[in-house]
């Protein structure tokens, strides 16, 4: 599936979710945080106050993206991870 050159607004949910699913499974191995990474990355975010329905509003990404990526950061000042 390629992705969608549209805008969210004119994305359903379920395909955002897959695409953004198929985002992370297809990256290198050599790029991808392991698991156990990836899922505190994600229980941290889940505790900020600034996600809004799965974004982050310090940068507006989705943080599941973004906390896929081995070399990624917190983009708060505080880099909580």
């Amino acid at each position: 599936m390629s992705p969608c050159r549209c805008l969210l607004k004119d994305t359903p949910e379920k395909e955002l979710l897959q695409n953004i699913r198929e985002y992370i499974s297809g990256l290198d191995e050599e790029v991808k945080a392991d698991e156990k990474v990836y899922q505190h990355r994600l229980s941290v975010c889940e505790g900020c106050d600034k996600l809004m329905n799965g974004v982050c509003l310090k940068c507006g990404c989705y943080v599941e993206m973004r906390a896929a990526v081995k070399n990624n950061r917190c983009p708060s000042e505080k880099k909580y991870w």
